[in-house]
């Protein structure tokens, strides 16, 4: 891989900013928030990703036309790290910029660009991602949510579950079949709708951990405008997207893998878990992969390998916390604790986003070529 080159003032004008502002009322945020936790101080962050956006500091590699900075690749990357060793708290406008955003950029209109992205790029308009049907999971060509023209409007009916966030976004792109009768990749349209709205129910779900950052999404007759359909093949819109959340904004997302090794890793050396040579060697290569799974990021390579790094990593990391607490990750006598929640948690990292097993049929057949898996 050939070596990624940063500027050095741009790293150090990212160390200086953070150290700076994560002062006063934003002092108390350090390491909150992130997958199991987005219930933390939700305002707060809220409050602190504008303050970033205020500085510009959200949208590092949108154009600047577009109101990013048009920063390179190692620029991003230099940023995400010093994030990290900041210790700031995990984003919340994680799905409009880095998902939705470069996926306007790409497929979208110069209408749909002008009104969304400097809602996003000032975090005054929340995101969610409507993709996933109870029967229709990591299959996700077998979506049955319709959307039917009426005159001007889009009028949406179906069911959209794992949803994450929606409880607190103002908008979600969904996925809906447009053309009655169509099957499987065909008749699909990627649309923009708007939650606050009559025919729009949300239902968190709350998972094993107590907490319930995903949700159950019911539209019934909910309505969008005609024009908010996003480039003209559904099904392409969704895969671009896709790229964009299992590729280089995993970088986000390892913001907070990394304050998890590292916060175990000080577990393990207070209460004499390091020293036992099997546990110093899973805390090791628990360390050599957080940089591969970088390493993958960076290089832009299949967006399902991505997936499959970064998932399978973050699970035997919850297995691995749960070694490193010993007899005391057994009991919860004031709820769970920090390491309960990894484990309970990240058990689904596996499954959402696109299991395991899906990810391995689309590498096999669609990268490598391998004949398809028989369907019934």
């Amino acid at each position: 891989m050939a070596r990624v080159e940063v500027r050095v003032d741009f790293r150090s004008a990212a160390r200086e900013w953070l150290a700076e502002n994560l002062a006063g009322e934003f002092k108390h945020l350090r390491g909150l928030g992130g997958p199991g936790r987005e219930h933390e101080a939700f305002d707060q962050r809220l409050a602190w990703d504008r303050h970033l956006a205020a500085a510009g500091w959200t949208c590092l590699g949108w154009p600047v036309e577009h109101g990013g900075r048009g920063a390179s690749l190692a620029d991003r990357v230099a940023f995400h790290e010093e994030y990290a060793r900041a210790d700031a708290p995990a984003r919340v406008s994680h799905v409009g910029e880095e998902l939705l955003g470069p996926t306007l950029l790409a497929f979208g209109t110069d209408a749909q660009r002008a009104r969304f992205l400097p809602g996003i790029r000032n975090v005054t308009e929340l995101w969610c991602q409507g993709y996933s049907e109870p029967n229709a999971g990591s299959d996700l060509a077998a979506v049955r949510t319709s959307a039917v023209r009426d005159g001007d409007e889009w009028v949406i009916t179906g069911q959209k579950i794992w949803t994450s966030l929606a409880h607190v976004a103002d908008w979600c792109f969904v996925i809906a079949r447009t053309e009655p009768g169509s099957q499987r990749h065909h008749g699909l349209s990627y649309l923009l709708v708007p939650l606050d709205q009559p025919g729009v129910e949300i239902r968190p779900i709350v998972q094993l951990t107590g907490t319930a950052e995903f949700n159950e999404v019911f539209f019934d007759g909910a309505r969008t405008a005609a024009d908010l359909v996003v480039g003209d093949d559904g099904w392409r819109v969704a895969m671009g997207t896709l790229a964009f959340e299992r590729g280089v904004a995993t970088l986000g997302q390892q913001v907070g893998f990394r304050r998890e090794l590292d916060a175990l890793d000080a577990l393990a050396r207070a209460n004499g878990a390091a020293d036992d040579p099997v546990i110093a060697d899973k805390l090791a290569r628990a360390r050599v992969g957080l940089e591969v799974m970088r390493a993958y990021a960076t290089r832009r390579s299949d967006p399902s390998v991505a997936k499959l790094v970064w998932a399978r990593w973050h699970r035997g990391l919850g297995e691995l916390a749960m070694e490193i607490s010993g007899a005391a990750s057994m009991i919860t006598p004031d709820g769970l604790d920090e390491w309960q929640r990894l484990y309970l948690f990240s058990r689904a990292d596996t499954i959402y986003g696109g299991s395991d097993e899906i990810q391995r049929n689309i590498i096999a057949e669609r990268v490598l070529g391998l004949p398809r898996e028989v369907r019934p």
